[in-house]
């Protein structure tokens, strides 16, 4: 959903089949128990299962499948056990942004709702309801290994006696890199088309009240938020932080379930909302999202203003840094000198492949220095269209790392190992204080956690 922002996590679409997929083991009558970890058991049918699930998508597994999978799996319900042991919680309208992206990803690869249902022999409820748990497992086991890893800082003496001590074979190449900075512009959207916007809002509304049509018909229907539309406009349980300020300020003040708020404007659209429930400091509720449409006339006036600042800047007029905080409208850049910031690692490098596509294509006609004529973009924030020029501060061709140009990839690869390392240390700690039982037949493996065996050796 587009009101609120959260942390990125990449959950790996196999994870996500695989374990969807164990749970339709659980209608077998009878099971054949092949690991207990604690009082959780893991059935064959289960490691047979995921097993089948990681061919089918081609994941490559990194021993014995029946070694492998059954640790994993293991590893995975020690994690859970300490989540519930710290009350780890996971808001509602994350899993189910993430179920509804990947049942989309589903019917796109697999072609409808209905073949859903018969690939994975169960009604689209229920499979959504485990691929529900199955997402919120992992989120809980993700806040685990950040916790168990939070006090790990590294220093940059650490930093060079790691870089010191790696193989010369383990030192990656980096690709060819950049580093930009971006002006943006919103086109002028006139006045005429803001109150159509809103005139269809309050026909919506009209809509609700008299009984024609459902909020969540409406939503599904019209609404131009991607992310809640399909779930009929509903946001899921957030916090006021989760928000935007002058969305929060409206619905935490909506009492009455039946009835729809005033309209709402932020800086992704005009929205109306209603009340489904509130919890304590979070709020649930359904809204429908209209976006003004942008003419061409606006834009070709924008990008007309852009060309003019353009030439003053290349004219020596001002610099691009000191238009940047006049002119741009871009939130994130123009008090940061247009300086654009990676938000997969922090840094101001980019690989080509990270940029925005619009973006990529002028900065690839650049050398360091020039400034693009403008052209149109979309912003990958408000999903709308805006006009822009950047400029190439540098570009890093690709070479092997080193401690000069790539301090902050090496540092990143220094923190990943530490973590790595106190995972694996807690781990064999929690292993050892565990209830662990592997049947005959499972245990004739070399497992990366030797604990598991405790008992047999």
């Amino acid at each position: 959903m587009q009101l609120y922002s959260i942390r990125k996590y990449a959950i790996g679409a196999a994870a996500l089949m695989t374990v969807a997929l164990a749970a339709t083991s659980q209608n077998n009558i009878v099971e054949e128990v092949a690991w207990v970890v604690g009082d959780q058991p893991i059935y064959k049918s289960q490691i047979e299962e995921v097993y089948q699930q990681m061919r089918y998508e081609r994941t490559p597994i990194d021993g014995d499948p029946y070694c492998v999978i059954p640790e994993q799996l293991a590893i995975e319900k020690l994690y859970l056990h300490q989540a519930d042991i710290d009350t780890v919680e996971v808001q509602d309208a994350m899993v189910t942004q993430q179920v509804e992206s990947r049942i989309n990803m589903l019917i796109e690869n697999i072609g409808s709702k209905e073949k859903i249902e018969e690939y994975f022999r169960k009604p689209l409820p229920e499979f959504r309801e485990q691929l529900a748990q199955t997402i919120r497992d992992n989120y809980r086991i993700m806040q685990v290994q950040e916790k168990i890893t939070e006090g790990i800082k590294t220093t940059p003496s650490d930093v060079r006696r790691y870089f010191n001590n790696l193989p010369e074979d383990s030192i990656p190449m980096v690709p060819l890199q950049v580093e930009t900075q971006i002006i943006t512009l919103n086109p002028e959207i006139p006045r005429a088309e803001i109150e159509d916007v809103k005139a269809r809002l309050r026909d919506y509304t009209d809509q609700v009240n008299s009984g024609v049509k459902s909020f969540s018909t409406l939503a599904i229907l019209y609404s131009e938020d991607p992310g809640t539309s399909q779930r009929g406009g509903e946001t899921g349980l957030l916090g006021r932080v989760h928000l935007e300020p002058e969305y929060a300020a409206v619905a935490f003040n909506l009492s009455d379930p039946k009835k729809v708020s005033k309209i709402v404007e932020t800086q992704y659209g005009f929205h109306i909302i209603q009340l489904i429930e509130k919890r304590g400091d979070r709020i649930n509720t359904r809204h429908i999202l209209l976006r003004p449409k942008v003419s061409d006339a606006d834009l070709t006036k924008a990008i007309n203003r852009l060309d003019s600042i353009r030439t003053d800047i290349v004219d020596g007029k001002f610099t691009f840094e000191e238009a940047t905080p006049y002119i741009s409208q871009n939130k994130n850049t123009r008090n940061n000198r247009g300086v654009m910031v990676n938000s997969n690692n922090g840094t101001i490098r980019f690989e080509m492949s990270e940029l925005p596509a619009e973006v990529a294509k002028e900065v690839d006609k650049l050398e360091p220095g020039e400034i693009s004529m403008p052209f149109i973009m979309t912003d990958p924030e408000r999903n709308t269209e805006v006009v822009a020029i950047v400029k190439l501060s540098k570009r890093i061709p690709a070479h092997k790392a080193n401690m000069a140009d790539d301090y902050q990839l090496i540092k990143g690869m220094c923190e990943s190992s530490l973590k790595a390392k106190k995972l694996t240390d807690w781990l064999d700690k929690k292993i050892k204080d565990t209830y662990v039982r592997i049947e005959d037949g499972w245990d004739n493996c070399e497992f990366k956690h030797s604990g598991w065996l405790k008992l047999k050796r």
